[in-house]
């Protein structure tokens, strides 16, 4: 079964993250190559708008703007497509670091500059592979020591995770994370066939249908090894219930796939 809020990937163009509008120290402090903030912001407006179609979808993996948040998010509204975000930390509708209150207080702002705010961690498939998308990486960050821990996805257990928050400059895969930050990918999002291309070059890596299936042969493989004299009523209840769960995830696999391919 799926962990976290469901999520169509198959619908997303673009992917990014870490823009940081109007923030006006982030060229100090992630090495960016602009001299004032009102070069940064046109920059990473013209640079987007180059990149994204004005019909295409973009999903936003947290930290859009800083500064006077209403001028900062108000500018936003320039940039090309249909734009969902997963808030970062810096974001002021994050769970991670803003109260409910404000929350409610600053969602109409990101609304009203056409944001559509989404869960902090999502989880769904794309061309049957499953994948994870969070602000947050597995592990690491543009800091010494992970922060926001309880905010991030659970412990890397191969799912690929899409991911900002390190800043980092230098790659953007890396193990079973990929990082979109615009830091890493020249201050533009990056087209949703790049992260296609990484997940099927992962060893190993299997759809969501060929892990139900699998995982359902590995319940029904110990079933058939263990001795009836020696299952109990309790073991076999708990086969049971592992099997029948198994079941309903190959049959929502299913369903997943045949939506996909009538969509």
């Amino acid at each position: 079964m799926l962990d976290y809020p469901t999520f169509g990937f198959d619908q997303v163009d673009f992917v990014t993250s870490d823009t940081h509008f109007s923030h006006a120290r982030i060229s100090e402090l992630a090495g960016r190559p602009y001299a004032t903030v009102d070069e940064m912001n046109d920059d990473l407006v013209r640079r987007w708008n180059d990149t994204v179609p004005p019909g295409s979808i973009v999903l936003h993996l947290g930290d859009v703007a800083l500064g006077p948040i209403e001028e900062s998010i108000a500018l936003t509204a320039q940039l090309n497509g249909r734009r969902l975000l997963v808030p970062g930390n810096h974001d002021r509708v994050s769970p991670a670091t803003q109260s409910k209150r404000a929350i409610e207080r600053f969602l109409p702002v990101y609304e009203a500059a056409g944001w559509e705010i989404l869960p902090e961690v999502i989880e769904g498939t794309r061309h049957g592979y499953r994948i994870i998308a969070s602000h947050y990486p597995y592990g690491g960050d543009s800091q010494e020591q992970d922060r926001h821990t309880s905010h991030r996805p659970r412990w890397d257990d191969g799912i690929p995770l899409l991911h900002g928050h390190t800043h980092a400059r230098d790659h953007g895969p890396s193990g079973h994370q990929f990082h979109v930050g615009v830091d890493a990918h020249d201050f533009a999002p990056i087209p949703f066939r790049v992260i296609d291309t990484w997940i099927q070059s992962l060893p190993g890596i299997e759809t969501r249908l060929q892990t139900a299936i699998r995982e359902a042969r590995e319940v029904v493989a110990d079933l058939d090894d263990t001795p009836w004299p020696a299952m109990d009523h309790m073991f076999y209840m708990q086969a049971y219930d592992v099997l029948h769960m198994h079941l309903e995830e190959l049959l929502e696999a299913l369903e997943q796939g045949r939506d996909a391919r009538t969509a």
